[in-house]
């Protein structure tokens, strides 16, 4: 009963001190009146609009009133959200990298509108927009807190215009109310807004943010307060059709493939708050490439879903367990498989359908089911996938959330043994989140089942956080048992308990040029349970990072290391290189630099030396990128990371290289072409995509893409494709 009591005390002792409250407020009025959206302003129901206004500064300073204000008002009549905002600036020197949807916000002049509509502190949605009209919507998911919970795949219909005038520009925006999701009869939501103005380099948002937190965060947010109550959703049907005919070549085998696909999205709304997502003969070509990773771990890399049929509330199905060590769902794991040479190639997916959104205002809830298609002469098998999440609101910010996740095949296949034909994971976690985000942190437990499954099947941990101005620390422990398995999850490593303690101490000058600076010591050991809990792995980093009021980042780290191999291994991955050896513990130190300049500028670059002992030999890394933006319609890239590791005889010595430069090019807010080249000598491809896309009409897209891959030693091809594909969005 005493260890009861002091877990229940450590969940809810962050609420003993802190209520979640709402400073600023403003009405938002309803009209019937019509407005025309061309960046004016000067339809007669703006003179009745309230203002959300009297900005306060994030950037360079957290505590005084920002120099450059924002004005935004907003009315509403029963099927539109209409909002207009004046902007006041230094001049029209404005930074506008790209004309294409979905631009990165720092760096450049923008503005985001973040709407909490069902007022829990967790989830909102995100509308921004720059000074040339270009615009780009996010969801935006575990409170804010996090680069993880901040996704730009998204994509709704919504109608924005701008109007430059001499020290402002205007932003007129009409949003339909079947974009957002809400309870009927709603009367109130949370809401914030934050600009970048590059020409005063300041920051800027509504509701103050110490800076400290993400200036994302939705623990900071005013009230936006409907004069009427909100009536019910009638958000229409869309359809979404695809045609994709593709030409392709592997010169490997020496074989052709021409086909034509047909396929395509359905989505419908259910209620006010449900989304269902219906996906036939989908089609996932690259239409849009993975970045290439240079990889010296033992491990597998985790890359970020694109596709748009996972996006809708993905944290429902893929927060759960920890995203660096166990994620009981990672939606990649669907529509790929391993061929029987060990190779990831694409698996068909027949169909699959998703309900997920809001039950009521405490309630969410997930359920995905997609079927995959047998190929039999890979021995892949047909598999159902299913995946079920229900969460439950508890105090201002926090949440408890359970998950099952199904992986089976109902045919019977010579091929397949009989641990393989299903595979099962339940678990439950506990989300914690102060009114404020001062304490936040996660608590799971996880359970796998499959046929002749070990005993050690389960995976769990606990991490809570404390962040503040001058003091951060927190501690995270996790565990991953040997016998624990999830088909459909990401598991970096199996038979381990990890501690990952921090501390953190800033400080915040207030003269000269620095912003603010600070240190951080971070542990990270590790111990494995089935060898007698022998501590196998260890990592300390110090470090110190630095921010000029300039824009400009800098920071060092020391890292102290030691790994017990219990297996051979060769860092460099050389095809046939030698192994180092199993049961044998090295000791090694590095560190490195990095500096990133100033994004504002016509050419920003960042750098990431590194030097130091790596196993039994020595490594020099360099990382870094560069960047040109001849606005708005080049902006030119290059990334790089060269990573020389020199091993003792008879062990791999390689230089490994990755170079990744991008050509992007934006005639105008509709079409759009982008080339990527990637070249990789540890991987042996060099790869270009080059993508020709127009937007003939609100999300509906034409693509032309050019795929190409050779080998990089004899520069002898390996695949090519081009690939013409037609998506046309209809409401119905």
């Amino acid at each position: 009963m005493s260890k009861l009591r002091f877990v229940l005390c450590t969940l809810l002792l962050p609420y003993l001190f802190f209520a979640q409250t709402s400073s600023k407020q403003f009405i938002v009025k309803y009209t019937e009146d019509p407005l025309m959206i061309d960046g004016i302003l000067d339809d007669p129901a703006w003179k009745i609009a309230e203002s959300a206004q009297d900005f306060q500064q994030y950037f360079p300073s957290d505590s005084v009133q920002a120099v450059q204000q924002t004005n935004i008002k907003m009315v509403y009549n029963a099927t539109t959200l209409f909002i207009g905002i004046k902007l006041d600036s230094e001049g029209n020197n404005y930074i506008i990298p790209s004309l294409e949807r979905d631009y990165r916000a720092g760096g450049n002049d923008n503005i985001s509108l973040l709407f909490d509509t069902f007022n829990d502190g967790t989830n909102a949605f995100l509308f921004g927009m720059n000074p040339y009209g270009v615009r780009r919507e996010a969801l935006i998911s575990n409170g804010g807190s996090g680069q993880s919970g901040f996704t730009t795949s998204w994509d709704v219909k919504w109608q924005g215009e701008t109007k430059l005038y001499d020290g402002y520009y205007v932003c007129e925006i009409a949003i339909p109310l079947t974009s957002f999701k809400f309870k009927q009869g709603e009367t109130r939501w949370r809401f914030n807004s934050y600009r970048f103005d590059m020409q005063s380099n300041e920051q800027s948002t509504w509701i103050e943010i110490p800076q400290n937190q993400l200036i994302y965060s939705l623990a900071f947010m005013g009230d936006m307060v409907f004069e009427k109550p909100l009536g019910k959703s009638r958000t229409p049907m869309a359809i979404i059709p695809y045609a994709n005919a593709i030409a392709s070549k592997d010169y490997e085998n020496n074989t052709e493939n021409n086909k034509l696909n047909f396929g395509g999205d359905a989505k419908l709304s259910i209620g006010n708050g449900m989304n269902l997502d219906i996906t036939v003969n989908p089609d996932f070509s690259n239409v849009e490439v993975d970045n290439l990773v240079t990889n010296l771990t033992r491990f597998e890399i985790s890359l970020p879903e694109r596709r748009q049929f996972f996006i809708d509330n993905s944290d429902l199905f893929s927060s759960f367990g920890n995203e660096r060590d166990s994620n009981p769902f990672f939606s990649r794991r669907i529509g790929i498989a391993e061929n029987l040479d060990g190779e990831t190639i694409e698996n068909g997916i027949i169909g699959g359908a998703r309900l997920s959104g809001k039950i009521n205002e405490n309630w969410r809830l997930g359920l995905l089911n997609i079927q995959t298609e047998k190929d039999e002469a890979n021995e892949i098998p047909s598999n159902n996938n299913t995946v079920f999440a229900l969460q439950k609101k508890m105090f201002s910010r926090s949440n408890l959330s359970f998950i099952f996740v199904n992986r089976q095949t109902f045919d019977d296949y010579d091929f397949l043994a009989e641990e393989d034909r299903y595979n099962r994971v339940v678990g439950l976690d506990y989300n914690l989140a102060s009114s404020d985000n001062t304490w936040f942190g996660k608590f799971f437990y996880h359970k796998s089942f499959a046929h002749a499954l070990g005993d050690h099947d389960a995976t769990g941990g606990a991490d809570l956080q404390y962040n503040s101005r001058y003091l951060n620390f927190g501690l995270s422990s996790n565990f991953v048992g040997n016998d624990f398995r999830s088909d459909l999850g990401y598991i970096r490593r199996r038979d381990f308990v990890i501690t990952r303690p921090f501390v953190e101490v800033n400080f915040w000058p207030k003269k000269g040029n620095l912003n603010f600076h600070g240190f951080r010591f971070n542990p990270n050991i590790l111990w494995r349970p089935t060898l007698d809990y022998k501590n196998t792995d260890y990592t300390y980093v110090t470090g110190w990072q630095a921010q000029f009021k300039t824009q400009e980042e800098l920071s060092a780290r020391i890292f102290n290391r030691y790994t017990f191999l219990t297996e051979t291994f060769d860092p460099t991955n050389t095809d046939g290189g030698t192994e180092l050896p199993a049961n044998e513990g090295y000791y090694y130190s590095s560190f490195e630099v990095e500096f990133q300049s100033d994004r504002r500028k016509v050419f920003s670059y960042s750098l990431q030396p590194g030097y130091g002992e790596f196993y039994n030999g020595t490594q020099f890394a360099m990382e870094g990128d560069l960047s040109l933006r001849l606005q708005p319609t080049i902006f030119l890239s290059l990334g790089m990371n060269y990573n020389s590791i020199k091993l003792p005889e008879p062990y791999e010595s390689e230089d490994l290289l990755l170079l990744s430069p991008r050509i992007n090019i934006t005639f105008n807010k509709s079409v759009f072409w982008s080339t990527l080249v990637q070249y990789s000598n540890q991987l042996d491809n060099l790869g270009v995509n080059s993508r020709l896309q127009w937007r003939f009409a609100p999300l509906s897209d034409l693509f032309l893409v050019y795929n190409d891959n050779y080998f990089v030693n004899t520069i002898m091809p390996r695949t090519r494709s081009i690939n013409l594909k037609l998506t046309y969005w209809l409401n119905i």
